[in-house]
């Protein structure tokens, strides 16, 4: 007898488990997806044409609201988890809610769905959504570019229109990113890529990508995997970095699945140590020292930097950050509040009373936000009402503190200014030298 399955997700890890683990196994029924985290991504199918043979009519996605109704009307034996950055007492919530509607509670592990590439791999995980993985991926690939190495990219998935579509996606140049119709948050994990001269590749089947990459036209020595909030990553990696976060003192051992990667991992990089109180530091760096002690730590920095400091200080701005980050990821403190601590900026204006549409939704949805602006951008209305919001705001100035541009997105009539910042190792170990170790072992020159 077939087993009825569940899978609990958020558009991403919840695909790749279906088409590791279930697509072709003949033991299983998925009757349905379930979604959140992500706004509008329920109530869409994942289609027949990727979803094998076994399922031709597609599988149904609903909202995770709807999983105790489903379990009961369909005999369901197994919902599996299957998204990421979330908090212990959140995943075991959801465990007893599905315990008391009769099915069993899973969470699959590497094991079942880690892929072996024939290329070398390097993963690039966190403890949380906003702990630096992007600056750290690209310190990685300057330093393998710069010794003569073609390294691809291939980033967590962000499916959220038509799938078959976004079945493999290459990213090679910023024309690609229009093609692709690409999210604000897809932009700004894609876009520093390319801009650097390296090729990333996303989508939904994380098999097909990562053969495609493997014979990427360019060509390709080595695969980094630049993983999406705190979850582990879709391939074996034969070197496993990860990012955690003094500004989140805790989090390394309190968050699904953050702690697989801090106990997988060969080195950790314990960022932000320039802008976080030495007893967090202390608290993340003993916290690594317990769960994986054979682990390399790099201490690191996130060092910024901004186009006209003139428009921040002694100004009234509005700091608008990275959207995941302030969301589920829950930061208080990113790179656009430290830039206006730092240039000496007057007052963070709130944004709050100004918020219209789906903005003034994600603000109900999480509370904890506070003074910041998210640069929400997963559907075309979301723009609008960003740039609507903004324009709204009472403010002197703006502090841009997203990885890409908003004025190419939105028109923002205040001036405004950037934020940057990259990965500045301290001291040593540094990840030259990590990177070093891991070439001369596979042999790659």
């Amino acid at each position: 007898m077939k087993k009825n399955v569940i899978i609990i997700g958020a558009a991403g890890r919840d695909f790749h488990n279906f088409n590791t683990y279930y697509r072709d196994n003949e033991n299983f029924n998925v009757i349905a997806f379930t979604a959140a985290q992500i706004p509008d991504i329920d109530g869409r199918k994942y289609p027949a044409a990727l979803a094998g043979k076994l399922y031709p009519k597609g599988i149904p996605i609903y909202a995770e609201a709807e999983l105790p109704a489903l379990i009961k009307k369909h005999n369901v034996e197994i919902c599996n988890f299957a998204y990421s950055d979330v908090p212990y007492q959140r995943v075991m919530n959801l465990s007893s809610l599905v315990n008391a509607a009769g099915a069993n509670f899973l969470l699959l592990g590497p094991k079942d769905t880690m892929i072996r590439s024939t290329k070398p791999v390097i993963a690039v995980c966190a403890t949380r959504t906003g702990c630096g993985k992007s600056q750290t991926s690209r310190r990685i690939i300057e330093i393998l570019m710069a010794k003569g190495l073609k390294v691809v990219a291939i980033r967590h998935p962000m499916p959220y229109g038509d799938l078959v579509a976004q079945k493999v996606q290459r990213f090679a140049t910023v024309k690609d990113l229009a093609k692709h119709k690409c999210t604000i948050e897809e932009m700004e994990e894609y876009e520093p890529h390319v801009e650097r001269g390296n090729v990333i590749y996303a989508g939904v089947d994380y098999e097909a990508i990562l053969r495609a990459a493997e014979k990427d036209p360019k060509g390709c020595d080595i695969i980094l995997w630049d993983g999406g909030n705190n979850d582990f990553p879709f391939y074996k990696p034969d070197l496993m970095v990860t990012v955690a976060d003094p500004h989140r003192p805790g989090a390394e051992m309190s968050y699904y699945p953050g702690e697989v990667n801090i106990r997988i991992s060969d080195v950790v990089v314990l960022n932000k140590i320039d802008s976080a109180y030495p007893e967090n530091i202390k608290t993340v760096r003993d916290n690594i020292q317990k769960i994986n002690p054979k682990a390399v730590v790099i201490d690191g920095a996130s060092p910024i930097r901004v186009d006209d400091e003139s428009l921040i200080r002694g100004k009234k701005v509005l700091v608008i950050e990275d959207g995941p980050t302030l969301t589920h990821g829950e930061m208080k403190i990113g790179a656009g509040v430290v830039a206006a601590q730092k240039y000496g900026a007057a007052e963070l204006i709130d944004p709050r009373p100004w918020v219209v549409g789906k903005l003034a939704e994600t603000f109900r949805i999480y509370p904890n936000i506070g003074q910041l602006l998210p640069a929400m951008g997963y559907g075309d209305q979301q723009v609008k009402d960003l740039e609507a919001t903004i324009n709204k705001v009472k403010c002197d100035s703006v502090i841009i503190a997203t990885p890409i541009d908003l004025n190419r997105l939105v028109k923002i009539k205040q001036p405004n200014t950037r934020v940057y910042y990259d990965l500045q190792e301290i001291g040593k170990p540094d990840l030259e030298e990590v990177l070093n170790g891991f070439l001369k072992k596979h042999k790659i020159k």
